[in-house]
């Protein structure tokens, strides 16, 4: 840890493919890729790590195909971090299309109808055979609202899971000649007391680091943060923080206020195919014919490659006539947004301003146009 102010953490994750600063965000490459974008494109932007889903790239391409090109990094080009989700989001996302049990959970393709067996066991070999830095134990997410009978219920199998997880994990090699961490998630919906339990006992079973999962499901964002303050202040200081799936820029400052270290959403990604940006005079939706004759940057305090060359009024034609290039630009400069809003957040929080920074930017993101509702933008 370089330092810490105002509840943020500034620190250094190692990885086998290079050291991350933190906090840092992710951006959601679920099929190995970043939608819209090269990896060119990515560290152009000073993308650090990049989160892939397991469930998703063992249904397409398939292990074995990832396997046969040497791992992931190998298949894709990519070599920086990789950090993959289990397949547990999808237990939530694809509700009508599981069954789980107290042994896993059935899906049924949404490619095709086969049925696939997932277990705690089954997903760590998925993930030894995708080979990314970060792999994530087997959880259910459960949806807002959750009765806190079955909350808690739901939790004891997630910790279950998390314990086969690590002994599959302890009893298993890495194929790629590299090491890999495994991160245990945190579950319990906004029951603080659940919370806490699921929190100390993945704490007990010693995780390199560990995810806070089931939010930006649906409750207010009150919840939200009161839950993440009740997780974090379980966690230990050296491990790192994961808050999975959130969320718009002022969930991110707040989470790294109470102590958050690692990020990952797709609403910088869908929200900029969708032609709505993010400035740091709040969003804007490019199409909107107020645009049309505005020939300034995007955001005039951007450094990215969109804003840096391209005006308002054009990036607007683009989305218009349908052109390709106007969401691989506005994705260009959504990601650039995050990037640099967490990276600057860094500095603010080794220089010990981050309170005083925060709370400024924080006035300057409440304005622009709305952004779609929260579950329109989970991964």
């Amino acid at each position: 840890m370089e330092n810490t102010d105002a509840g943020g953490r500034a620190g250094i994750l190692n990885t086998a493919h290079g050291a991350v600063k933190t906090p840092v965000f992710m951006p959601v490459g679920t099929q190995g890729a970043v939608k819209a974008v090269s990896h060119r494109d990515l560290d152009g932007i000073g993308v650090q790590i990049i989160l892939a889903n397991a469930y998703h790239l063992y249904l397409r391409p398939g292990s074995d195909v990832i396997t046969g090109a040497g791992g992931l990094h190998s298949f894709s080009g990519w070599d920086k971090p990789f950090l993959t989700d289990s397949g547990g989001f999808q237990i939530y996302s694809l509700s009508k299309l599981r069954k789980v049990d107290e042994d896993g959970v059935t899906f049924q393709s949404h490619l095709d109808g086969s049925s696939h067996r997932f277990t705690p066991e089954s997903a760590i070999r998925i993930q030894r055979s995708i080979g990314p830095d970060i792999m994530m134990v087997l959880d259910e997410c459960v949806p807002y609202p959750c009765d806190e009978s079955y909350a808690a219920r739901s939790n004891r199998r997630t910790l279950d899971w998390a314990d086969r997880s690590l002994a599959e994990y302890a009893g298993t090699s890495p194929l790629y000649g590299f090491e890999q961490a495994l991160f245990g998630i945190i579950q319990g919906s906004v029951y603080p007391d659940i919370r806490r339990e699921s929190t100390r006992a993945l704490v007990g079973m010693g995780f390199g680091g560990y995810a806070i999962g089931g939010l930006a499901v649906g409750e207010p964002n009150g919840m939200m943060y009161d839950t993440i303050e009740i997780c974090a202040n379980e966690i230990p200081g050296d491990r790192p923080r994961y808050l999975m799936g959130v969320g718009t820029p002022a969930n991110l400052l707040e989470a790294i206020e109470r102590g958050v270290d690692m990020f990952d959403c797709v609403l910088p990604t869908r929200n900029a195919r969708n032609a709505t940006l993010f400035t740091r005079e709040g969003s804007l939706t490019i199409t909107n014919a107020r645009h049309a004759r505005e020939h300034v940057p995007v955001d005039a305090s951007c450094a990215c490659y969109c804003c840096g060359n391209f005006t308002r009024a054009y990036l607007r034609h683009l989305f218009n006539v349908r052109e390709i290039l106007g969401p691989a630009l506005a994705t260009i400069h959504n990601l650039w947004f995050y990037h640099r809003l967490v990276a600057e957040a860094r500095e603010r929080i080794v220089g010990g301003t981050f309170g005083t920074w925060k709370a400024g930017i924080l006035k300057e993101l409440d304005q622009g146009e709305p952004l779609p509702a929260a579950d329109a933008v989970v991964h």
